[in-house]
């Protein structure tokens, strides 16, 4: 009897810790099933959160990006807002008429400010009479140019290439009136031949936008006289344009006859209607900053045509340029305000 009831005890004692066992388990799960089920929360909450945040940065609906790029981002719109501010000065301050003394002064430290335009005087071998007549009615030489280039912005060379025979009196002739007069731009990697001087106003605007940080490069005659006021005036009413080509506009039309004085060999490519696009007239013509930087990167797949002026409007026809018809441009007589003269 003894033996039994001890047996019974036992088994009731295991079936004791086994239910305990079951409990504490049971207790176990539970606990950890709250701290998953927490953290799954928290981090489903911190999602949200996020979420949020970008949708705050970005706008609804944009897609993922990681936190460094959400950085950039707001860094990015800061610049836009200070980038805005400070155009708004700007306007502010074209309106108090202070556009022309910002480029022509000096600030505090001395240094000179960007000039407004370069202007390039294409010329050749034989001509120098006309390029005194040039430097005695408006360019003037010395002190004079260096006046006009320190008060007004207005920097002005005359273009020349080399000889086709070079180191020739043709070449040491233009070296000698250079050393005199020290007002020429010389393009040693070009030939002076007529039939290049499409190819030569290429050269002149990439080595000026290679070398001057100017508003605008001009390109001019060596016989037009220029009303360097009237110019300097004109430019600066366009700064605030990023890709302006200035001049006085033309088309006209194509001549196929190789016979004619101004026969274009590739006549076919303008039509059934022979007529030239719009363009600048090529006796003076401005072109912005961006404009000679293009033509200088690509220099060497750019198209010429016969003629220089329609060379330089074939360039732009298919940028995102602003063509600007400026009658005061027309050389044909010299009006009142107008920029430029024939003689």
């Amino acid at each position: 009897m003894q033996s039994k009831g001890g047996s019974n005890h036992r088994a009731s004692a295991m079936a004791f810790r086994s239910r305990l066992s079951i409990l504490m388990l049971s207790m176990f799960a539970t606990f950890a099933s709250f701290y998953v089920a927490g953290r799954l929360w928290q981090d489903s909450e911190n999602r949200v959160y996020l979420i949020k945040e970008l949708d705050r940065i970005t706008g609804p609906g944009g897609s993922a990006v990681s936190v460094d790029d959400s950085l950039r981002i707001t860094a990015c719109r800061e610049q836009k807002k200070k980038l805005s501010a400070l155009e708004m000065e700007l306007a502010a301050a074209r309106q108090e008429g202070f556009v022309l003394r910002y480029l022509t002064e000096t600030d505090a430290t001395g240094s000179k400010k960007r000039p407004l335009v370069v202007v390039g005087i294409l010329t050749s071998f034989g001509r120098k009479s006309k390029r005194d007549a040039v430097r005695k009615a408006w360019m003037g030489t010395g002190a004079d140019l260096k006046k006009m280039e320190n008060e007004k912005g207005i920097v002005v060379r005359f273009v020349i290439g080399r000889s086709p025979n070079r180191g020739d009196s043709l070449d040491w002739g233009i070296d000698n009136e250079n050393k005199q007069t020290n007002d020429f731009i010389i393009l040693n990697n070009h030939v002076e031949t007529k039939e290049a001087l499409p190819k030569k106003t290429m050269l002149f605007f990439a080595h000026v936008a290679d070398n001057w940080d100017a508003e605008f490069f001009a390109k001019a005659n060596d016989d037009v006289f220029v009303n360097v006021d009237a110019l300097g005036n004109t430019l600066a009413a366009h700064v605030d344009k990023p890709r302006v080509y200035i001049g006085c506009m033309k088309s006209g039309e194509v001549f196929s006859e190789p016979s004619h004085k101004w026969y274009e060999p590739d006549w076919w490519k303008f039509g059934d209607g022979k007529s030239y696009f719009r363009h600048a007239s090529g006796e003076i013509f401005a072109i912005s900053q961006a404009l000679a930087r293009f033509v200088s990167i690509n220099r060497s797949n750019l198209r010429t045509y016969a003629h220089d002026d329609v060379s330089v409007g074939s360039w732009f026809i298919g940028l995102d340029a602003k063509h600007i018809e400026e009658r005061k441009f027309c050389c044909s007589s010299w009006s009142s305000g107008g920029v430029c003269a024939g003689v």
